[in-house]
């Protein structure tokens, strides 16, 4: 592939300022990751978070916020073509997309989720939380393994395991936010009520036994689902594999530390021992 000339280089800096201000559940401009794939991840993280941010800004109309998500997809595709516009976003992904061979579906799999943010707040059941999980998650994933050619049927398959895993996590440490800032729930609601669990407990951050017994279904759960895709860190070498490695450990010890606590309704605080059984098992997987 030819050199990235300067502009483009410029609308990559600018995705890097935007993605190294939110870093969250993924290798955002990492150090450890290869220096040829840091700016792209950049543009899918400014991406992702672009559409988070339309999705989450409940203030706005449904309906324009809708408009707006169908705009991006229509960007990404021109970026595609080659016809970014003016926007460093999308002249950014007028570069990755092609010099990486990025499926253009995968954007439009993180667009169809963030859609469904607007219009859907609660899932009848664990299959539709996956079918969420497939569309919001996974492709961050894809799309990683696709930067790096490392992108076989069995890594997209653990990849994929491990990202919903991570998505679920991340549910369970907001429940009360996504529920009081974004009227969501994305816990089960046939297990809710094969616990005996109702939206009260969320309103009321009620951490009785039926939500307890609710919860530590749902921790034991997605630790088995992270601990399934454990063996992708296995099969991917050097610096990628080792940051992929930090993120499955890390991802397991905040269940462990989920299911230890005491208030179901608060972020885990990962200690010194935590960052070196994570550091440990990424450096010295089993």
């Amino acid at each position: 592939m030819s050199r990235i000339d300067r502009h483009t280089r410029t609308a990559y800096r600018d995705c890097m300022r935007i993605a190294r201000g939110h870093y969250e559940n993924f290798p955002v401009a990492s150090w450890l990751l290869p220096r040829r794939i840091r700016y792209p991840v950049a543009a899918i993280y400014t991406f992702a978070r672009r559409a988070d941010d339309l999705a989450d800004e409940g203030t706005r109309p449904d309906d324009e916020r809708l408009r707006e998500l169908d705009a991006m997809e229509a960007a990404v595709d021109a970026a595609a073509r080659g016809e970014p516009g003016d926007d460093p976003l999308y002249v950014a992904l007028a570069d990755a997309i092609p010099r990486h061979g990025l499926p253009v579906s995968l954007f439009h799999d993180l667009l169809d989720a963030f859609r469904q943010d607007v219009t859907k707040k609660r899932y009848a059941d664990f299959g539709e939380v996956m079918q969420y999980c497939r569309r919001s998650a996974n492709p961050v994933g894809r799309l990683l393994l696709h930067l790096t050619g490392n992108d076989d049927e069995k890594n997209l398959a653990l990849s994929d395991g491990i990202c919903s895993a991570l998505q679920l996590i991340n549910f369970y440490q907001d429940l009360v936010q996504d529920y009081e800032e974004m009227g969501r729930i994305y816990l089960p609601q046939d297990e809710m009520e094969r616990y005996g669990v109702t939206e009260a407990h969320l309103h009321e951050r009620r951490s009785d036994v039926a939500m307890r017994r609710l919860m530590q279904h749902q921790y034991q759960r997605a630790d088995r689902m992270i601990r399934a895709g454990a063996p992708l860190g296995r099969r991917l070498r050097g610096r990628f594999g080792f940051e992929i490695r930090m993120i499955i450990m890390g991802g397991a010890r905040i269940v462990y530390r989920l299911k230890q606590q005491d208030e179901l309704f608060s972020r885990p605080r990962l200690r010194t021992r935590d960052w070196t059984s994570i550091v440990k098992g990424a450096l010295f997987p089993r």
